[in-house]
């Protein structure tokens, strides 16, 4: 009894904290306090938001073709995952929340879709993700480099950098691979016939210059030109993770690769809508679980009752993690939620159920309520497992081009996903701790 108690009490404090988090910042007249945080002379706020998608807070969706025409077929698949990575990148530098950009083939025609919440201006979006990266290669000036930190803003520390007359167009591709002395990942270039040229001009007139790679205007790498360099094969090397390696990579790529882009659909999402299905939804919600928690409670009585209470924590610790894992919340995400509540009393079914077969057979209740709980964990293993496998299909985390690759059909999977290992949680660990603690001890009273 007293480890029971010890684990009812780890799961009330769990609870308080996750009621603390799922709380909204603020209803009607009440403010939920706000928790700062001082960590070496910073302070740190800790307030995690329920995020809304594309459906709910509303914004724009923009389809992009890509013009594959002067791309060779074998760097296709790189040229439109590039295309990808840098309008991301753009969006993710305009300070748009939670974009979605994703890439589809179909035959030949290769596509991105764009879901940008919270955008309502189509120009702005347009201008966003409707461009062509630009690639330019450009050296930096020693006098306006060597000014005082001072004396130097932003604005004019990218003044210093001057265009070179090399770009994206010059470069072929891009490659990583090892260095065979150190094995650390590096990152090979590859120039055109021109752009040969300009670069062995550019490499022996500035020896121990920086030539910095920027992209849309912005530097991406500011590597130093160590020598003459006149077969027009470059190496850039500083100690770069694997992750970090790719990553230049794909943008780099963005520049040399560059895909004509043209819009083939923009449309604009309003947020009425969405916030009057939210509402619907939470309204369907709540009186789905009182009904449950009803049922429950009239057909098995005081074990219903604490399954109920049971269920109160899963919403509870569900919308918490919502919040602290930053999970984008649509309405097909929404109707995974409430599915998983029917996965989550299920559980609950089926272990009452065994419970009273063993009742029936004259075990005391303590022995039964062990059994019942052991002895239907088999089938809602099973049963979850099911289920888990599906929302992972959906969810499609590996990006295979045979599976879902709509976003609103993986936030239906990743809700469905977390609700049941939430509800795996609560129905097997919670729900009998609390029958240990209150059932067992009101029946020896």
């Amino acid at each position: 009894m007293k480890r029971n108690l010890r684990i009812f009490f780890v799961i009330c404090a769990l609870t308080f904290v996750s009621l603390f988090i799922a709380l909204p910042d603020k209803y009607q007249n009440w403010q939920k306090p706000q928790l700062n945080f001082n960590f070496l002379g910073k302070t740190i706020s800790f307030n995690p938001q329920l995020k809304q998608g594309l459906d709910i807070q509303g914004g724009m969706q923009v389809v992009l073709q890509a013009q594959m025409g002067n791309i060779a077929p074998e760097d296709r698949e790189q040229a439109i995952q590039s295309a990808r990575e840098i309008i991301l990148r753009r969006v993710d530098m305009y300070g748009i929340n939670e974009p979605v950009v994703q890439t589809a083939k179909m035959g030949e025609d290769y596509r991105i879709i764009v879901e940008l919440a919270g955008v309502s201006d189509a120009n702005q979006a347009l201008q966003l993700v409707g461009s062509t990266a630009q690639l330019e290669f450009k050296l930096q000036n020693e006098e306006l480099a060597s000014l005082p930190e001072a004396t130097q803003s932003a604005f004019l520390w990218l003044q210093s950098f001057e265009g070179t007359g090399l770009t994206g167009k010059n470069l072929k591709r891009s490659q990583v691979q090892f260095d065979q002395q150190t094995n650390e990942p590096v990152i090979s270039l590859e120039f055109d016939d021109e752009g040969t040229k300009l670069f062995a001009q550019v490499t022996q007139a500035n020896i121990d210059r920086v030539l910095a790679i920027f992209i849309d205007g912005f530097p991406l790498t500011l590597p130093k030109i160590n020598s003459a360099i006149l077969n027009g094969r470059a190496q850039l090397s500083g100690s770069f993770t694997l992750e970090e390696a790719k990553n230049l990579n794909i943008q780099l790529n963005a520049g040399a690769l560059p895909v004509p882009i043209k819009v083939l659909e923009q449309k604009q999402i309003g947020a009425s809508l969405g916030q009057e299905s939210v509402q619907k939804s939470v309204k369907a919600g709540l009186v789905g679980i009182i009904l449950v928690m009803l049922f429950m409670t009239a057909y098995y009585g005081f074990k219903g009752l604490l399954a109920s209470v049971g269920l109160v924590i899963y919403a509870i610790l569900t919308v918490a993690i919502y919040k602290l894992l930053g999970v984008v919340l649509t309405l097909p995400g929404i109707a995974g939620l409430l599915l998983s509540v029917g996965m989550a009393v299920d559980a609950n079914i089926l272990i009452f159920e065994r419970m009273k077969e063993e009742l029936k057979s004259g075990k005391p209740l303590a022995q039964a309520l062990e059994l019942g709980f052991g002895r239907s964990f088999d089938s809602i293993k099973d049963a979850n497992l099911a289920t888990i496998m599906t929302a992972l299909v959906l969810i499609n985390p590996l990006d295979f081009s045979f599976l879902p690759t709509s976003g609103l059909v993986r936030g239906f999977g990743v809700t469905l996903l977390i609700g049941v290992l939430i509800s795996l949680f609560t129905g097997v660990i919670v729900t009998r701790n609390l029958l240990r603690v209150f059932l067992l001890n009101r029946r020896k009273i």
